[in-house]
This record gives structure tokens, sequence and C-alpha cells, in this order.
């Protein structure tokens, strides 16, 4: 079972993908703003204990790590040592990080990163082409273990045959959810999909989104089936690395 770790809640919108993020979306239900910054109260949750002094989050677990925010947020920047000093501590966990900001990586690794650490994975989240050129040259060159790209929400028609290399695990795409939002196209994921089979790297078609066009016609694709309609594709790609999908992450926001 995958563990959801939010160390702290709020974010700051920095590209098109951002335009109807779900953490915006989710506090407005509680009259809240998905800018305001706060440290959350489970901020040390992998390193927990109970009453027999054992880890709560047992050794193994995948933890998906920061999703209410970016994990690179330049206002997380006085407490993200504290973050780094925990996730060193558990080697025996294997912890997941999301961003839009891979720019910022170099400035908020730790000193001891060296060549990356074993137990993280990042991923670099490119929506559009524009995003992809912009942020994947960097991404490439950084010294991290596990790489893989999210294609999510993804927005339009992507060309990633430059940025797929033997760094890259995985690539897990899929639509936007919530009202009003923006459509994605059975085209659009079939081609990712076969630049993936081309360089035997896993794909995974995580969700439609909730409006999702397949032969010109445009689904309005209810929350629950989301997923499950995106397996049922039958769009999923083993190549030579394990998929992050078995993990869980297909089934994340």
């Amino acid at each position: 079972m995958a563990i959801m770790w939010n160390l702290w809640h709020g974010c700051k919108k920095v590209s098109e993908g951002c335009k109807f993020c779900y953490v915006y979306r989710q506090d407005a239900m509680f009259d809240k703003s998905g800018r305001d910054f706060y440290i959350t109260n489970n901020f040390d949750l992998p390193i927990k204990k109970n009453k027999k002094g054992e880890f709560k989050v047992s050794s193994g677990e995948v933890v998906f790590t920061c999703l209410t925010s970016d994990f690179f947020l330049d206002l997380a920047d006085d407490y993200r040592f504290k973050a780094w000093d925990i996730i060193r501590k558990r080697k025996d966990l294997s912890f997941v990080i999301i961003t839009k900001r891979i720019d910022r990586f170099d400035y908020c690794k730790p000193d001891d990163w060296g060549d990356g650490w074993d137990n993280v994975y990042i991923g670099c989240t490119v929506e559009n082409q524009k995003r992809a050129e912009m942020r994947l040259p960097i991404f490439l060159e950084l010294p991290i273990k596990h790489k893989f790209i999210i294609c999510e929400p993804l927005l339009e028609k992507l060309n990633l045959r430059d940025f797929l290399n033997d760094g890259i695990e995985e690539i897990i795409a899929g639509g936007e959810s919530g009202v009003d939002v923006r459509v994605c196209d059975y085209d659009w994921i079939v081609d990712l999909r076969e630049q993936c089979k081309e360089k035997n790297i896993s794909f995974t078609f995580k969700q439609t989104g909730a409006y999702f066009r397949k032969n010109g016609k445009v689904y309005n694709i209810k929350r629950p089936y989301q997923h499950s309609q995106a397996v049922k594709a039958g769009l999923n790609f083993d190549g030579a690395c394990s998929r992050m999908g078995d993990t869980g992450l297909d089934k994340k926001d």
C-alpha cells in the first residue's frame, strides 16, 4: 500500500498545467486558498513510531511525497533540509517526488546527494511541448537515480523522442480532472505510448480526465471511472525498467 506524505501544503501556479489545480479546487471547498502555505502535522510521518517503538510506516512502503504542494517550492526552502534528513534516515522506503520546478533541484538538493539516492524517484511534469523543451533538458542532466516523466494534465500532442534515453524509466500520462477542464485526446495518449515502445521505456495511461476525446467525439467521464477507463484502454506498456505504476502512482491525483 502506498503512503501519502504531505509535509507542507499550498503552492503557487507556475505554468499552463496549474490552471485548474486540484489543490486549489479542494481548498476552495473549505473557503481556503490553494496559495496558503503551511507546514502540516504529518511533517515527520515517516519517522513517527508507535507505542512499541516501531515505525508507523513499515519498511518497503512507497511514499508519495508532497502531493498537495511542490517539494521544491521556494516557500519551503527553510524546511526542506529537515525533509531530506527524514528521507535519509528511512533508506528502507521509496520516496516518489513529482515537480514542476526541476530547475530548482540543484539549489535544493542535500550536500551529500552525490549521484543520487537509491530510494528517491523524481518525476518531472510536462503538460505541453513548451514545458517539455524547457524542463526536460535540465532534468536529463541532473544526477538522479530514478527519473520518470509525468504528462498530466496532457494538454496537447507531445514529441518527447529527443528526451527519451536510458535515464528515463517511465512516462505516465493522463487527462485533467475537475469541472470545466480541458480535453485530453486518445490519439495523444497512443502517440506517447508508441514513443515509449520505440525506446523500450515503460508507459502508464493513468486517467482519462473529465473530458476525453476519441474519434472526434468528446466523452464526459465521471470522476470514479477516469482511472478504470484508462486501464480498460489497454495502453500500459512494460519497458526495460519496472513501471512506477506498479507502486500505485496510477491511482493518485
